[in-house]
């Protein structure tokens, strides 16, 4: 397992991106109506600090979250890009093929119990 793996936070971020995924079938609601241009699978900064604040149910400190998010975005995990004033983040594929190996793993140790 590769270090990224080992904080809780990193896969707590990687989720909430893969969770913001486009699903197979194409939503009105994933294109930006004002050019146009798709917006699936994309969480802005400020909206992934929020998500894990809620499910943590605890403030994260700025300096540490973006942190974090640039450590992903270095080992090529995620990937950053600018949209007028925000950073805009999304999974990469490294980053979804090691997400879903994480996610094999825990399944088979949880299943290893049966």
């Amino acid at each position: 397992m590769s270090k990224w793996l080992q904080s809780g936070r990193r896969r707590d971020i990687c989720v909430l991106l893969a969770a913001a995924a486009p699903s197979s079938e194409p939503d009105d609601n994933e294109v930006d109506d004002t050019d146009g241009t798709d917006t699936r699978g994309e969480l802005r900064g400020q909206q992934l600090k929020s998500q894990l604040e809620s499910h943590y149910d605890d403030r994260i400190e700025p300096k540490s979250f973006y942190g974090t998010l640039s450590a992903l975005v270095d080992a090529g995990f995620v990937e950053k890009r600018t949209e007028g004033l925000h950073d805009v983040y999304a999974l990469t594929e490294a980053g979804e093929r090691r997400l879903y190996d994480h996610y094999e793993w825990m399944g088979a140790c949880l299943d290893a119990d049966d």
